[in-house]
């Protein structure tokens, strides 16, 4: 609807039902996840049996919280590791990708700018299982040829931060390639017109400028992570990232254990996006 346009009252009404409808179905089933890890039960599940901080911070069984769950204390160290590693490389690969896509022009340029997307329009656990097939046919050649068993090539958290790169680079060149298209490249020029070099001038007037969007991506690139299953799934080992350690402890039986979790996690991410926001409107 155009604010500017008059409509009738009859339209109007419609649309702000759709809008709260919207909404409230967007964020139901969250805090429906948010109220059961209050509850003093050991089912995420009506009746209520009172509230209770224990699947926080419980440290006895049978109501062991989240801050004394080894597995699931581990499994998020697992994915911060994993996470953080995914979101330097695509930060750096991004960087490099936006400079090369707006400051070059070469032949074939168009075609490795689609190569380049296509991870995005990828299924995730299609994606994972080619990078999988694909490095453990390296492996085994390796092996087969020299008695060289490549471990990185093999399912575990290598493979994992190399499989979530693949794709988060992507979204990571698209942030930083959309703000360094809105430079003015008179400033670099000036900074050489008084002495500077070329890496020098980036380095001082170009990288500032593109600060919040090397942080937004990163921020982007870390929640990408942190919360992917699908590729995760195809190429993890022994040590699980948290959403894996989730998905077999649901086979097990939910609890309002994983409920609490899932609080903690919508609270992280909620405040790693107000960080974020906050540096795209400080730049």
């Amino acid at each position: 609807m155009i604010p500017s346009i008059p409509q009738p009252k009859a339209l109007q009404a419609a649309y702000t039902a759709y809008v709260v409808v919207f909404f409230i179905f967007l964020a139901l089933p969250l805090v429906v996840v948010a109220a059961f890890a209050f509850n003093d039960s050991q089912f995420p599940s009506l009746p209520w049996e009172g509230f209770t901080w224990g699947w926080f911070f419980g440290d006895t069984r049978p109501m062991i919280g989240a801050f004394h769950e080894r597995g699931i204390l581990r499994a998020i160290g697992t994915s911060a590791f994993v996470a953080v590693g995914v979101s330097a490389l695509s930060v750096a690969v991004g960087l490099s990708n936006a400079f090369l896509f707006n400051r070059y022009r070469f032949r074939g340029q168009g075609v490795l700018y689609i190569f380049m997307l296509l991870p995005l329009v990828v299924p995730g656990i299609v994606l994972g299982i080619s990078i999988l097939v694909f490095s453990s046919r390296v492996a085994n050649i390796a092996w087969d040829m020299s008695q060289w068993d490549i471990e990185a090539l093999r399912p575990g958290l290598t493979l994992v931060i190399l499989g979530q790169f693949s794709f988060i680079a992507t979204i990571a060149t698209l942030v930083i390639g959309a703000r360094l298209q809105k430079f003015d490249r008179t400033l670099e020029e000036a900074a050489m017109n008084l002495g500077a070099g070329r890496l020098t001038a980036v380095r001082t007037v170009t990288l500032p400028y593109l600060a919040p969007a090397l942080i937004g991506a990163f921020v982007v690139a870390f929640l990408m992570s942190f919360e992917n299953f699908n590729t995760t799934l195809m190429l993890v080992g022994s040590d699980a990232p948290l959403t894996i350690a989730m998905f077999d402890r649901l086979k097990e039986g939910s609890t309002p254990l994983l409920n609490a979790v899932s609080l903690l996690l919508m609270l992280g991410s909620s405040l790693l996006a107000l960080v974020m926001i906050a540096f795209q409107r400080k730049g």
